[in-house]
């Protein structure tokens, strides 16, 4: 049975002295990354725009290779950090002076609800399923769409929702799932239903067909006006 070569298993083609080698790339470039993101600001993860996130995962690319390349030196990465970094200045610095090319840059906020209803147009523009909207708005204690007066789609991806008051909550499109599963094209009673795709509320009698007047749909779910619970 050949013997097991150990030595390069661990290290592969390198020697063992390597790994010291390796430690001290890492540890530099740990305080080289640091030092570039202190340049770029104090914004939160949760908080950084398509935009920004491309500069981090640009910095991240340029920092893992000379961890364990020894064929690359560091000035290398210090170099194009620097570049990276001067770039994101001057972007910021013409996002402020330019509106035009800071949308070009961010992309706008977009009014996604309004007044318990989908801004169906807006929607559409938006990369964003149905099913991962309403589990967003679910984790914000949203049960149907009448409780929310207006929710907007950040340029970070987050969304901010502003809410009726109890006494001005109308009826919505539920969007708890046992309740949005039971969407039909007819209904069994009298009474107010929620398009299933943009939330417009109808009166709709037993067994009538009807289209929505808003987006021209013809599934419905019971409409909720349940206040919200906080």
């Amino acid at each position: 049975m050949q013997d097991i070569d150990w030595t390069k298993i661990m290290v592969g083609e390198e020697k063992w002295g390597f790994l010291i080698e390796i430690a001290i790339r890492t540890i530099l470039m740990y305080f080289i990354i640091l030092i570039g993101l202190r340049l770029l600001g104090k914004r939160g993860v949760g908080q950084l725009s398509v935009f920004e996130m491309v500069v981090i995962i640009s910095l991240g690319s340029a920092a893992g290779d000379p961890m364990f390349y020894k064929e690359i030196g560091l000035m290398v990465p210090l170099a194009i950090f620097a570049i990276i970094v001067g770039a994101y200045r001057l972007t910021t610095y013409l996002m402020a002076k330019s509106k035009r090319f800071d949308d070009l840059v961010e992309g706008k906020a977009t009014y996604i609800i309004e007044k318990g209803m989908f801004s169906v147009n807006e929607f559409r523009k938006e990369a964003l399923a149905q099913d991962e909207f309403f589990s967003e708005l679910r984790q914000q204690g949203v049960s149907h769409l009448g409780q929310v007066e207006t929710a907007i789609l950040e340029t970070s991806g987050c969304v901010s929702i502003f809410f009726f008051s109890d006494e001005e909550v109308q009826p919505g499109l539920p969007i708890m799932p046992k309740e949005f599963a039971r969407a039909s094209k007819m209904v069994d009673h009298d009474g107010l239903y929620a398009c299933s795709f943009c939330g417009k509320v109808h009166h709709i009698s037993k067994e009538q067909k009807t289209e929505c007047t808003s987006c021209k749909r013809d599934e419905w779910v019971k409409a909720d006006d349940r206040p919200r619970i906080k």
